[in-house]
């Protein structure tokens, strides 16, 4: 086995140790990052609804309930603002979803599915639980399911969902005397949740990934031949000589030239030793002969 060959197993070990060892931790990192801008993504989403809801409540609400209107406005109602504004991103972006689920809701369109249900029921039963952060299985991948509870906290809201008797009759009149009345202060009615898959920032860390690997790949090709260069050029080359020289000099051609070596490297070393090895063994040889 040549030392060439030895330099390059040892340099292939040492290539795949290291890119077992980076591919694994980057793929963590990637990973990470991709979980970590899904949920940064559902809470810009989450703050955005609370802001819609808000301003609806602060700036909207007030203004219609001072004109005359002789029907019931759901433009009013914080959680009608926020879900109709979110349908409207959500025709540019199907996959996100926001959704104001409650067990007892006024419009039947929010009432909660089973596992939105399971989410309410646990911030009823955990009063300290501000949130809730879960990954589904659904039919187009892993969704992340970020939720808040959605409390009772102003006695304004059970003018309409206290007694039925005391509940607007416009109200009444859309929507029934059969839901979202009951409310107690400080209840826990229902969540905001948020829902965002995992696919899109997973797929692009994944090309991320294959892209890093790629590169190192590639860097270490470069690196492979510039080192088996300086390999054949400064070990391989001049040892080669030096020992094609040894050979002629052991069969008694003294006539082969000395071996010239610039360098003060190791090489350069071995050239000197072996040169002078030489001149001995030739005045040797003539003091034999004399």
């Amino acid at each position: 086995m040549g030392l060439r060959l030895k330099f390059n197993l040892v340099l292939l070990a040492a290539f795949v140790l290291g890119l077992v060892i980076a591919g694994f931790l980057s793929f963590r990192i990637l990973q990470q990052n991709a979980e970590e801008e899904v949920v940064a993504t559902a809470r810009l989403m989450m703050e955005n609804a609370l802001a819609i809801r808000a301003y609806t409540s602060s700036e909207v609400g007030p203004l219609l309930n001072d004109a005359d209107f002789d029907q019931f406005l759901p433009h009013t109602v914080p959680s009608y603002a926020a879900q109709t504004n979110f349908r409207l991103v959500q025709e540019q972006f199907p996959e996100y979803s926001y959704k104001e689920a409650a067990l007892n809701p006024t419009n039947l369109a929010d009432l909660a599915n089973e596992w939105e249900a399971d989410i309410i029921n646990r911030f009823r039963n955990e009063p300290g639980l501000d949130e809730q952060l879960i990954a589904r299985e659904t039919p187009s991948g892993i969704t992340m399911v970020l939720a808040r509870p959605l409390v009772v906290g102003d006695e304004a809201c059970l003018a309409c969902h206290g007694a039925v008797d005391d509940a607007p009759p416009e109200m009444l009149a859309m929507y029934g005397p059969a839901n979202g009345f009951g409310w107690t202060l400080g209840e826990v009615i229902g969540a905001q949740v948020v829902s965002i898959p995992k696919s899109v920032p997973m797929a692009r860390a994944e090309q991320t990934f294959f892209t890093f690997l790629i590169s190192l790949v590639v860097v270490f090709l470069i690196i492979a031949v510039l080192l088996n260069i300086l390999l054949h050029m400064v070990v391989v080359k001049p040892v080669v000589r030096i020992s094609h020289m040894a050979s002629q000099v052991s069969l008694g051609h003294m006539d082969e030239p000395e071996f010239a070596w610039r360098g003060r490297d190791e090489i350069g070393s071995l050239a000197s030793s072996f040169n002078r090895m030489r001149r001995s063994l030739e005045n040797a040889m003539k003091m034999l002969e004399d």
